[in-house]
């Protein structure tokens, strides 16, 4: 058997665009969607922005409460939760040798997605069986999640091997559907319903498939940055954290610590005291939102060097040139060709 811990972490943003994205797609408006989130449009359109798991929770909550009736608005959602939404977790399951192994790396570090249920992984003599728990959870929103989450699972699992597992059984505790037939094309078979458990069964041996991109090098390297992510997280939370999504939300204009401890309403003395408590420095945050901000602006083929560099707050691109080869080993030029081979 193996499982994943719980907890409600901070997580990227990403998901909360996308399940905007769906409430926008059934013609509601992004201030409904966002109702009681304590998100902004502004925020929202933020790249490397992280957010709480209970600000999510309330975006869920609009969508089901704007959109009644809809007993497939989870599954919806699922379906928008490609590989690549999942950053360096779904390279690391994409550079995997075995299902299994990609399973197995996937629960380890589930905190780096964005699933609100338990899930676990058993197996018996012949099957294997993903069980989903959301016991925990807000009754107004299990059943959506349940959906969502369970229909990305499917979602990875083809694109990690390239087609469709053959289950054997799917159990939901969710009631039965008015219409079955979106359920039927995504697990390929009629789910069945209203069970004390939710389980994905398949045959155990397909476990043990090879996948097609397996590179145990990639993989080692994606785990370690994992490793590292999931670190860093789990200490983003309280001050440090927000003085992280407050520097994020001016990209080109970082404030200085003056500023942010101004905003706070304490001294800055006083503000390099917590972070230190924290574990944390305000130039350690500044670096970490630079970064952020540099891989994702060198993905962009059409922003030279020196534009990037005026971006992040640099008065020299030397400056930015040097710095970056600090932080990933390599030049800005040697990462952004790095991207180019990978997409290729």
């Amino acid at each position: 058997m193996f499982a994943a811990s719980f907890t409600l972490p901070r997580r990227s943003i990403t998901s909360a665009q996308l399940l905007t994205q769906l409430g926008l797609d059934h013609g509601l408006s992004v201030e409904r969607c966002l109702l009681n989130t304590g998100l902004s449009p502004l925020q929202l359109a933020e790249l490397h922005s992280e957010i709480e798991g209970a600000q999510e929770l309330q975006l869920i909550r609009n969508l089901i409460e704007a959109l009644p009736g809809r007993d497939d608005l989870g599954l919806q959602a699922g379906l928008r939760y490609q590989l690549t939404t999942y950053g360096i977790w779904g390279y690391a399951l994409l550079s995997s040798q075995t299902f299994r192994q990609a399973a197995e790396l996937g629960l380890r570090y589930l905190d780096l997605t964005f699933a609100f249920n338990r899930i676990t992984l058993r197996e018996d003599a012949s099957q294997a069986h993903l069980e989903l728990d959301g016991s925990h959870l807000p009754d107004q929103v299990r059943d959506f999640l349940l959906l969502r989450d369970a229909v990305a699972v499917m979602v990875i699992q083809r694109e990690l091997t390239g087609a469709k597992v053959p289950l054997t059984q799917v159990q939901l505790s969710m009631p039965a559907p008015a219409d079955p037939a979106r359920f039927i094309e995504q697990f390929g078979l009629l789910p069945e319903f209203a069970c004390a458990r939710n389980r994905i069964s398949f045959p155990r041996h397909l476990l043990d498939l090879p996948l097609p991109r397996a590179n145990p090098h990639s993989a080692q390297l994606c785990e370690l940055q994992c490793q590292a992510l999931l670190a860093k997280r789990q200490v983003r939370s309280g001050l440090a954290g927000k003085i992280r999504d407050r520097l994020l939300s001016t990209p080109g204009r970082l404030a200085d610590m003056e500023v942010i401890a101004r905003e706070l309403n304490i001294s800055s003395r006083t503000l390099r005291r917590r972070l230190e408590d924290q574990g944390s420095s305000f130039r350690q945050l500044q670096e970490e939102v630079r970064q952020a901000l540099a891989e994702e602006l060198l993905a962009i083929a059409s922003l030279s060097q020196e534009e990037i560099a005026e971006r992040l707050g640099y008065s020299e691109v030397s400056n930015f040139l040097h710095a970056f080869k600090r932080w990933k080993g390599m030049t800005p030029g040697q990462y952004r060709q790095a991207l180019t081979s990978k997409r290729d």
